[in-house]
């Protein structure tokens, strides 16, 4: 029996798929960018098989790619052209909510849950899991963990692995390490569970994380403000942050994104004149329902008007309103993949930073690349600014590729140089190997492929990302 057939027979042919339309969706990422056949994909519904199957993938040499909701940019969760022979495994089917428990603030849900069902579960329960982004309707706990999420609220409760409690973790031998706990304080030795939060699936299959919930927001206000500069935005953050409220969402983006978002998403209504060069997108809140959040909100931009820190501003009048300002930010990546190819990178930068990295890179697109167009739109409050360099009018992404395709190098390079990283929250994936073998520090490389070679001696495990070869 062939090492895929004992699979088919361990899983049911139903959850073993081998056809190449049924693997079709799994053999490319949401971009398109990133292709690969795998040999069959795996659809577990319990950890004992996924157990199962990885131990045995391990013991015939076939490599195992983990997959979730597949909303990644960077190709985590497609087989490696060229690599090893691989099966993809994915977790859909473990998709259970298994514990909610609100007096403690905590949530037990499976790899394979949808972050909006996690959402909407915290909140029937009368509390809150803070990560949100735009893939949330499809993206999964898993791959939300093995990429390390960010999203708009990293403001306020940081990235993902700033909400996990504990971890259940599939091991490349098969092995089950259960680190559920739910404790807020754990000085047992090493934290084990942050190997695998931002590992890409490279040391292990997350089955289950316990995760952190926070109080029910009771009063949210949103406003989407006309700002004259980076730097004048920054200004304005100071302001809101000792307004008293919460500031839970802080975004920065440049007039071009929304001319896009007019072009291409007409049912979309742009609350401002698009006649400044920078807008923001800022979000307050509190957990009590008598704290005027609306009226701090309303003191904060009246003092940033007369200071000059802002030039318009409309506040959203009601929940419909509010949400269809983050329609417009959340819709925006599939309308700049409309626009036209383009040049995307993933950059943060200490927040102080962000005026100068962005007159930088300005500066450097500008001089190198000319009749591009730089672009750039993000999560300013904690300085995770996604910069693109778009084509000009009938130039072909592979065209633009071979022209331009040194961009993301030079806007990586400036935000390492003042401080940051070449990936805020995206991941490594494939996509930026390149960027880790020529800028991450040569010592932190080696130390991950000790904790690689140590965990997954028969590199097993997602083959080819994040990791540089040797």
């Amino acid at each position: 029996m062939s090492p895929i057939d004992a699979l088919a027979e361990l899983l049911g042919p139903r959850h073993c798929l081998r056809d190449a339309a049924d693997t079709a969706p799994y053999a490319a990422d949401w971009r398109g960018s990133y292709r690969g056949a795998p040999l069959a994909v795996l659809r577990p519904g319990t950890v004992a098989e996924v157990a199962a199957a990885v131990a045995r993938c391990g013991a015939a040499g076939i490599a195992v790619v983990p997959a979730g909701g597949r909303t990644g940019l960077c190709g985590a969760a497609v087989v490696s052209p060229g690599g090893p022979a691989a099966v993809v495994l994915s977790l859909e089917r473990l998709n259970r909510i298994r514990d909610i428990d609100a007096r403690d603030f905590s949530l037990v849900a499976e790899a394979g849950c949808v972050v909006q069902r996690v959402q909407e579960a915290a909140a029937e329960a009368g509390r809150f899991f803070p990560i949100a982004w735009g893939a949330q309707g499809s993206a999964q706990i898993g791959g939300m963990l093995s990429t390390n999420a960010g999203g708009i609220r990293t403001i306020r409760w940081g990235n993902a692995r700033d909400l996990v409690l504990g971890l259940e973790v599939v091991l490349p031998d098969g092995r089950v390490l259960n680190d559920l706990r739910r404790v807020r304080k754990d000085n047992s030795g090493y934290a084990l569970r942050h190997l695998f939060l931002g590992a890409e699936g490279t040391l292990g299959v997350i089955t289950a994380a316990a995760l952190r919930l926070v109080p029910a927001l009771k009063r949210v206000e949103t406003a989407f403000v006309a700002v004259p500069s980076p730097d004048a935005a920054l200004t304005l953050l100071s302001r809101v942050m000792g307004s008293g409220a919460e500031v839970i969402a802080f975004e920065l983006v440049q007039r071009i994104c929304l001319e896009m978002v007019a072009e291409h998403g007409p049912h979309l209504r742009l609350p401002l004149p698009l006649d400044s060069p920078w807008y923001v997108m800022v979000e307050l809140a509190a957990a009590h329902p008598d704290v005027p959040v609306r009226a701090m909100l309303e003191a904060s931009l009246a003092e940033a008007l007369e200071a000059g820190e802002c030039t318009d501003a409309v506040l959203a009048g009601n929940e419909a309103q509010r949400t269809a300002f983050w329609r417009i930010r959340e819709d925006y990546p599939e309308f700049a993949r409309m626009a036209g190819p383009a040049i995307s990178t993933d950059t943060a930068v200490p927040v102080s930073a962000v005026p100068e990295f962005l007159a930088r890179v300005e500066q450097v697109l500008a001089e190198r690349w000319p009749e591009g167009r730089m672009v750039a739109i993000g999560h300013a409050g904690d300085g995770n600014i996604h910069v693109g360099l778009r084509a000009p009018p009938g130039v072909t992404r592979e065209d633009w590729m071979t022209r331009a395709g040194a961009a993301d190098m030079a806007v990586n390079e400036i935000a390492v140089a003042l401080g940051g990283s070449f990936s805020a929250e995206h991941g490594i994936g494939v996509s930026k190997l390149h960027v880790m073998q020529a800028l991450k520090d040569p010592l932190a490389i080696e130390v991950m492929r000790g904790i690689k070679r140590l965990l997954d001696p028969r590199g097993v495990m997602n083959p080819g990302k994040v990791l540089p070869a040797n």
